[in-house]
C-alpha cells in the first residue's frame, strides 16, 4: 500500500494583539496628518475674507505649512533615529494640537501663518518618526507590507477626505472647525501612545551632522519656495529662477558635506543604493501627479463646470475609494510577484487612468463628463497606491533597524516634496495656455508623461528581484 507524503504549508505570519494597538495608533496619527494637509484647500478664500488676508497673501495660508513640512522633514527623520523615534512622535504630535488649537481660535494672519508653521513642523516630526516606528514595529516581509498597504491607503484616503471635510465643515459651522478637528484627535493618540509604543533609538548615540541638516534644509526651503513662485508667476519669473537656483547649489554643497562628515546626515552609501535612490525617484512621481491631478480636476469642476466647493470635495470620494481598495491589494500583489512589477503595473494603470481625462468635456451634464471623471479617477487611485505602497516597501527594504528613521525620513520627504511641488507646477503648465479647459487638457498629458516616465524607471533601473518579501 503506498504511503501518501503529506505536505505542509507554512502558516503565514499574523498580526497579535499588541501589533493590532501599534498599527491602530500609528495609522490614526497618519490619517490625522494626511487629511491636515488638504482640509483647507476649500476653505482658503473664507479664511481670507474673515481674517484680512490680502488677495496674494491668501496662498501662504498653503505655503508656510508646506514649506515647513518639506524642508525639515529629512532633518527630523534622522533626528528620530538618534534621540527616539517614538519621543519626538509624542512631541510633534503635541506641537500639532497645540498649534491647531491656536489656528482654530487666530484672529489676525499673523498669529494663523505661525499656527500653520507650527503645524507643518509638527508634520515634518511625526510623519517619519510614525512611518519608523511602523517599519521597526514589523518585521520586513508581508506583515510589514500589509502595514504599508494600510497605512498608504489611509494616508491617500486622508487627502481625500480632508478635501470633503473641509467643504462639509467650512459651509455647516466655520472654517475655524477645519483647525479644531485635530485637538481631540491629537490628545487622543498622546494619551494611547505611550502605553502602546516602545522607544526605538541605536544603543550608540552618534553626533548630528549640523552642517548637512543646515545645508539640506536650506537647499529644500529654497527649492519649494522657488517652484512655488515659478507656480504663481511662471517660469520666467526672475526671483522664482533665482530661488531654484539656491536650492540647487544648496543641494550640491549637502552632498559635498555628506561625502567629508565622519557621521552623515544622509550616507552616500544609502543614497548609492538602487532600491533607495529610484525607490525615492519613483515616488517622488507617484505623489506629484496624483495630488497635482486632484488640483487640476479642482479648476475642472469648479472654474469649467461651476460646481460647488462641497460638491467638488464629494466627487474626489470615488477616488477616495479607489486609493483605499489600492492600499488593500497592493500587499498582495507584491507577495504574488515583486515590488518591481507591482510598480510597473500601478504606474500604467495611473497613466492610463490620467490619459482618459483628455476627454472630458465643458458640458457637465453630458453623459461623458457625468461617468468618465469617477471612473478615471478611481482607477487612477488604485494605480497610484499600488506605485505608493511599492514604493515604500522598496524604499525601506534592506536596510538596518538603525538606520530605518533616515530611511522613513528620505520616503517622507519624498512625500512632502512630491505633495508640494505638483500643484505649482501643474498651475504653471495650465496657466501657459490663455484658455482654462486647454490648460487643463495639457496639464492632465504633462501628468500622465510623467507617470509615464516613472513606469520606464522601475522597469528599467530596479532589477528583476527587487524586495517581495515573498
Amino acid at each position: 500500500m503506498a504511503m501518501t507524503e503529506e505536505r505542509t504549508t507554512p502558516t503565514p505570519p499574523r498580526l497579535d494583539g499588541r501589533m493590532r494597538l501599534v498599527l491602530v495608533v500609528l495609522l490614526v496619527a497618519q490619517f490625522m496628518l494626511a487629511v491636515d494637509f488638504s482640509i483647507l484647500n476649500v476653505a482658503l478664500p473664507v479664511i481670507g475674507e474673515g481674517l484680512g488676508f490680502s488677495l496674494s497673501g491668501i496662498q501662504w495660508i498653503a505655503t508656510s505649512f508646506a514649506l515647513a513640512a518639506a524642508g525639515f522633514t529629512l532633518l527630523f527623520g534622522r533626528v528620530a533615529d538618534l534621540f527616539g523615534r517614538r519621543r519626538l512622535f509624542l512631541g510633534g504630535l503635541a506641537v500639532l494640537g497645540l498649534s491647531s488649537l491656536a489656528g482654530g481660535l487666530a484672529t489676525t494672519p499673523e498669529v494663523l501663518l505661525t499656527a500653520r508653521v507650527l503645524q507643518g513642523l509638527a508634520t515634518a516630526a511625526v510623519t517619519p518618526a510614525g512611518l519608523s516606528l511602523l517599519t521597526t514595529s514589523f518585521p520586513e516581509g508581508p506583515l510589514r507590507q500589509k502595514a504599508l498597504g494600510l497605512n498608504g491607503a489611509l494616508m491617500s484616503a486622508g487627502f481625500t477626505t480632508g478635501a470633503v471635510l473641509g467643504g462639509l465643515l467650512t459651509d455647516l459651522l466655520s472654517w475655524r472647525w477645519a483647525f479644531f478637528v485635530n485637538v481631540p484627535v491629537a490628545l487622543a493618540v498622546l494619551l494611547v501612545a505611550p502605553a502602546v509604543i516602545t522607544e526605538s533609538r541605536p544603543p550608540v548615540r552618534p553626533r548630528l551632522d549640523l552642517p548637512g541638516a543646515v545645508s539640506v534644509t536650506l537647499g529644500l526651503l529654497a527649492l519649494v519656495y522657488g517652484m512655488t513662485l515659478a507656480g504663481e508667476h511662471g517660469w520666467g519669473h526672475a526671483p522664482a529662477l533665482l530661488w531654484l537656483g539656491a536650492g540647487v547649489v544648496l543641494l550640491a554643497v549637502f552632498r559635498a558635506v555628506e561625502s567629508r562628515a565622519s557621521s552623515p546626515l544622509v550616507p552616500l552609501s544609502v543614497l548609492r543604493r538602487r532600491t533607495v535612490a529610484w525607490g525615492n525617484a519613483i515616488g517622488l512621481i507617484a505623489f506629484l501627479t496624483e495630488t497635482s491631478l486632484v488640483f487640476l480636476m479642482t479648476v475642472y469642476l469648479q472654474e469649467v463646470l461651476g460646481r460647488s466647493p462641497l460638491a467638488t470635495g464629494l466627487s474626489f470620494s470615488v477616488l477616495g475609494l479607489g486609493t483605499v481598495l489600492g492600499g488593500v491589494l497592493a500587499p498582495r500583489v507584491i507577495a504574488a510577484g515583486s515590488t518591481r512589477r507591482t510598480l510597473v503595473a500601478g504606474g500604467t494603470l495611473q497613466a492610463a487612468a490620467t490619459l482618459a481625462l483628455v476627454g472630458l468635456g465643458t458640458d457637465g451634464a453630458s453623459l461623458t463628463s457625468l461617468w468618465l471623471l469617477p471612473v478615471a479617477t478611481f482607477a487612477g487611485g488604485v494605480g497610484n497606491m499600488l506605485v505608493i505602497v511599492g514604493f515604500m516597501v522598496t524604499a525601506t527594504t534592506g536596510l538596518p533597524d538603525r538606520e530605518q528613521g533616515l530611511a522613513t525620513g528620505l520616503a517622507t520627504m519624498t512625500q512632502q516634496v512630491g505633495i508640494t511641488l505638483g500643484t505649482p507646477i501643474m498651475s504653471a503648465v495650465a496657466a501657459s495656455r490663455a484658455d482654462v479647459m486647454d490648460g487643463i487638457t495639457t496639464a492632465v498629458l504633462v501628468n500622465a508623461g510623467l507617470v509615464l516616465a516613472g513606469v520606464l524607471a522601475a522597469a528599467r533601473f530596479l532589477g528583476q528581484r527587487t524586495p517581495s518579501g515573498g
